[in-house]
Formats: structure tokens, sequence, C-alpha cells
């Protein structure tokens, strides 16, 4: 897409969409649930759902969801910051995949497995579209698999 004079944009959500759906789909997990991070794993996680048939559940900052929510604080390099999930929105034994845009110190995921865990939730991996080098050379979070669509080099 090219609507500015000098500048080059990509549309790459149809992409990223299809390869992480053909992903989920290739190894038949079942899943019943696709839980998207705050805010951009909520670009891509819907279109994934729908895609494989599963239910998409947010995963928001604080005070975000209405009514009754569990939570998740963990620390980032910088302080620390908090994930909610609405009561209820996963089953004991639902198979979730837990999609976010970027994954740098695992910190963030971590905190969605154990919130998904202490939901008794049966986590089956972690997708991020871009993983940064400090994160480079873990496959696995919390024992879960992690998939990364892009690495970075620096």
């Amino acid at each position: 897409m090219n609507d500015d004079p000098g500048c080059m944009y990509f549309v790459v959500m149809p992409a990223v969409s299809v390869r992480f759906s053909d992903l989920f789909m290739l190894y038949d997990w079942h899943l019943v649930l696709l839980l998207g991070i705050e805010a951009r794993g909520f670009i891509f996680g819907p279109a994934i759902a729908l895609a494989i048939g599963a239910k998409f559940i947010p995963l928001r900052k604080p005070g975000k969801l209405p009514g009754e929510v569990i939570s998740e604080t963990y620390t980032l390099e910088y302080g620390t910051d908090c994930l909610e999930m609405h009561v209820g929105a996963v089953e004991p034994g639902d198979r979730v995949v837990v999609v976010d845009d970027l994954v740098a110190t695992g910190g963030t995921l971590s905190a969605a497995i154990k919130l998904l865990e202490r939901a008794a939730a049966d986590v089956v991996e972690c997708a991020c579209l871009i993983g940064l080098p400090k994160f480079k050379d873990f496959y696995k979070l919390d024992g879960k698999p992690v998939y990364i669509l892009v690495e970075s080099r620096k």
C-alpha cells in the first residue's frame, strides 16, 4: 500500500492470520479458545479464532472488563503490570492458545499462562508475531511451546 509519497506500507494482517490459522489446523489440537493479550493480540486474535472455529477471549489490563474478573500481576523490566480475564470465560480443561504480537522477556505470556492454569485451562501453545533477541533460543515458556513467526536479528 502506498498512499503517502516516500513511504511504503505493507498490509500483513491477512498473511499473519492465514499463517497462524494454518499452523493451528495442521496440528489438529481441538482448540476451544484462542486468548489474545491486550492490545495488539486483539488485532489478529479474533480473525484466527474465527478461522479455526474457536472462541476468542480477551486478556485485558486492569479495570477494562465489567463484572467479576480474575487477575495475575507480573513484573516487567520497568515495573509491574496486571492482566485480567472474566470469571467463567474459561472452563476447566478448555484447550487454549495464547496469542500476542511480540515476546521479549516472556513475562506477559508467562502471566497469561499462570492465569489460565489457575482457571484449570489446558494451555497448548503460545504464538507471537515477533520474537526479540532477549527471547531467542527459548522455545518453551513455563513448559509450553512458543511459536514465533518472525525473529529479530538484533
